[in-house]
């Protein structure tokens, strides 16, 4: 069938990216789905730092690439041998496939999945397939997803079915914000009530993160970003501290505020200068995670003598070191209970030709969460 998408030809171009638009949104082919797979409608795909690390050049994929990972949608056709959904489910996309069988998928850690992190590195589908094509050429699907687009053929190991009463909008942050953020602090870092946490870097995932936070229970919760706007929701969404990095608050300040620093630190941003500043404001036995994608080359050095002498633990997070089928359904029931409050996330909504304007919001720190509507 005949689809229009957002795909990605080269990457490293110069912004702004509404004059040089990385992104050219074209009409090209996509297979019917295959054994294991499912054609989806998308309704909404979220904008993400994720997306935009591939358009600057930070991770490294094969181009031409539809770009998307973060979605929702509703099953328009499911492939051979997928007897658990029908025409009409609504579905959330993850952007890690998990084939159930590798060793990290058998010891209970889906997000590690070594044949969907071998399928994402290459640009195909859990089954080695490419379903999207500019006629004789072949097009890359990004992290076995592709959402930037009317339509896509994902694996069914791709898919977590929910309740068509959810807004998709809504339901699409859940595929990789809410799964990344909350995730890192639920399941990673397993943080306690009473605790003292410190996020920096207030996208969506850091504002996940935030969530996560209130809702394990933390008695303070410090907030660091650049951006005054991202800092004034981020007290409304439950901070009791906010430090703006370009005003010159500075790990010294952030310890003293909390005598010694925080328990559990969140670095979200994806640079290592980020990451510096976590691991300085993180106190005596506690625990730095880290989320953010900085660039492959990207090296960290810090003294080794203090993770022993002060008991510190660094932990890495991917995709919140979740269980898509476990907690997809869970992060949405509290949700609509109210403690997870996730639309709060949503910065705007935008149309598949202006994607290229919303990356450069999101390049700028202007949105947290923008979603393209369908």
């Amino acid at each position: 069938m005949k689809i229009k998408a957002a795909i990605l030809n080269i990457t490293g171009a110069v912004p702004p990216y509404a004059q040089s638009r990385p992104l050219s949104i074209e009409e090209i082919d996509l297979d019917p789905p295959g054994p294991e797979e499912v054609l989806v409608k998308v309704a909404a795909a979220g904008l993400c730092h994720s997306d935009l690390s591939v358009i600057n050049g930070d991770r490294p994929r094969p181009v031409p690439m539809a770009l998307g990972h973060e979605a929702a949608g509703i099953v328009e056709e499911p492939g051979a041998g997928v007897t658990d959904l029908k025409k009409g489910d609504h579905v959330v996309m993850v952007f890690v496939p998990s084939c159930g069988h590798c060793l990290p998928c058998a010891e209970g850690r889906p997000a590690l999945c070594e044949p969907g992190a071998a399928a994402n590195s290459s640009g195909t589908l859990l089954s080695g397939e490419r379903r999207l094509h500019r006629g004789a050429e072949p097009v890359h699907h990004h992290l076995g997803v592709s959402a930037f687009a009317e339509y896509a053929t994902v694996s069914r190991r791709s898919l977590i079915p929910i309740d068509p009463e959810l807004k998709l909008e809504t339901a699409a942050l859940f595929g990789c914000a809410v799964l990344t953020g909350v995730g890192a602090v639920v399941n990673t870092a397993r943080v306690s009530p009473g605790s003292s946490v410190a996020v920096i870097g207030l996208g969506g995932v850091g504002l996940s993160a935030l969530l996560g936070a209130v809702l394990a229970g933390a008695d303070r919760i410090a907030a660091i970003d650049l951006s005054d706007e991202k800092l004034k929701l981020a007290r409304v969404l439950g901070a009791t501290d906010c430090f703006n990095a370009s005003s010159g608050a500075g790990a010294d300040e952030i310890r003293e505020a909390f005598k010694g620093g925080a328990n559990y630190v969140f670095e979200t941003a994806g640079s290592v200068k980020a990451m510096e500043l976590a691991f300085r404001i993180t106190r005596r036995g506690g625990t730095t995670v880290t989320v953010g994608l900085s660039p492959p080359t990207a090296m960290l050095s810090i003294p080794h003598v203090i993770l022993v002498a002060e008991e510190r633990t660094i932990k890495g997070s991917y995709i919140g070191t979740c269980v898509p089928v476990r907690d997809v359904p869970n992060y949405i029931a509290l949700y609509r209970r109210g403690r997870l409050p996730v639309d709060r996330l949503l910065s705007g909504r935008l149309s598949l030709e202006d994607i290229n304007i919303g990356f450069d919001l999101l390049r700028e720190g202007k949105a947290v969460r923008q979603v393209i509507l369908f």
